[in-house]
């Protein structure tokens, strides 16, 4: 039986709609700042909030074999309501710190039942051009990502509470539509009986391994570049005032612009395989690292632009073809705790790289700090070219 023709376009507005929640905090945070009296470097610690509880939620999700004992449509529903009423927390008036923080975390715990669930609903409708599908999928994480960012430039005359009553409002949206129109896949096998250890089989196997590990690297860079995209563009502002770069708007067009990488990606890894193309724009990507100082104070804002579009673009574009190799060399009937799992480790990287550049910020100065992300795409390459197959 062939999958419907609007199995992939409801998954990815799904995926868009819900996975705007991720930066929502982010995109408000000068807002919040101002409103609460924080420090600046709060953003640090909302970023990690939200991915500590993505990747709380991944684990969770992955030891109990949740997508795999369970409806994927079903849980996907659930978790986007349960992440967009978490999110829309922090519009409640007088919080602490503390109270934000516990907000985003929630908000990333149930984002745990939104991303890899969307990728192991792809999974069990597409076998064969899952690398397509992915990158399409993959593609609405990106723009979602980046919405919350044009919200807040599009409605800069707007209280801030509206881009947090937006982005929920997408998410309960996003959760319908799954629910509504995607059954369970052609594809889908149930876990079967509850087994703890489920969600560990593919380390077991080294082709899952060297990919795995490879999508590790490509995370120690991808969402610290992503946290720290508005704050290199403010760094150029105070460098060069009589500019005036619209942060907001081309923090969401620079972000957003790695969809189109995703997309593109998955099309060439039809022809080329996914490995070889995941590999190349793992190799670009942790170029732009290394020559990040030439560009990120050069006085033409227009090459600066021009460097940051380029990096989105291949800082992402290896996403969804790292998720197509796991999701091959997973173990058939723990493919969606496998992919969880991948996941929640992936995202403990992420804090890691962004609580470690936050910390060195003020010992390293800005033009030369995130050279340190290239370590990431480094062991992410060596990883992969461990396993020959």
């Amino acid at each position: 039986m062939k999958t419907p023709p609007w199995v992939l376009p409801v998954i990815v507005i799904s995926q868009f709609f819900c996975t705007s929640l991720w930066f929502a905090g982010n995109a408000v945070l000068p807002d919040i700042v101002l409103r609460y009296n924080l420090e600046a470097g709060f953003l640090a610690h909302i970023t990690s909030a939200v991915q500590f509880g993505f990747i709380s939620g991944t684990f969770v999700f992955a030891l109990l074999s949740i997508s795999d004992r369970f409806s994927p449509s079903k849980v996907f529903f659930i978790s986007a309501l349960l992440a967009g009423l978490f999110n829309i927390g922090i519009t409640v008036p007088e919080l602490q710190s503390v109270h934000l923080l516990l907000f985003r975390f929630f908000t990333g715990f149930f984002l745990a039942g939104v991303y890899p669930v969307g990728m192991k609903i792809a999974s069990d409708y597409y076998h064969e051009g899952l690398g397509k599908s992915l990158g399409f999928l993959v593609g609405a994480l990106v723009l979602g990502t980046a919405f919350p960012h044009l919200l807040k430039g599009a409605s800069i005359t707007f209280p801030w509470q509206y881009v947090i009553y937006a982005t929920t409002a997408l998410s309960l949206c996003g959760g319908l539509f799954v629910l509504f129109f995607l059954p369970d896949g052609l594809y889908r096998n149930t876990g079967g009986k509850f087994d703890l250890s489920a969600f560990l089989k593919g380390f077991t196997q080294p082709g899952f391994r060297s990919v795995a590990f490879g999508y590790f690297g490509h995370m120690w860079e991808l969402y610290t570049f992503w946290a720290f995209v508005p704050v290199m563009l403010a760094a150029y502002n105070e460098r060069y005032p009589a500019v005036g770069l619209n942060v907001p708007l081309l923090s969401f067009l620079i972000i957003a612009s790695g969809s189109l990488a995703c997309i593109i990606g998955g099309i060439l890894s039809q022809s080329f395989g996914a490995k070889r193309i995941a590999a190349i724009a793992l190799t670009l990507s942790g170029g732009c690292c290394i020559i990040s100082p030439l560009f990120l104070f050069v006085p033409s804002a227009s090459l600066l632009v021009a460097f940051l579009f380029f990096w989105a673009m291949v800082v992402i574009a290896d996403s969804p073809l790292f998720s197509t190799l796991v999701a091959k060399n997973a173990p058939v009937r723990s493919r969606g705790s496998s992919l969880t799992i991948v996941n929640c480790i992936g995202f403990s990287i992420t804090i890691v790289s962004i609580q470690f550049i936050s910390a060195l910020s003020g010992i390293i100065g800005a033009q030369y700090i995130y050279v340190l992300l290239a370590i990431g795409p480094i062991l992410g390459l060596i990883s992969l070219f461990k396993n020959k197959n």
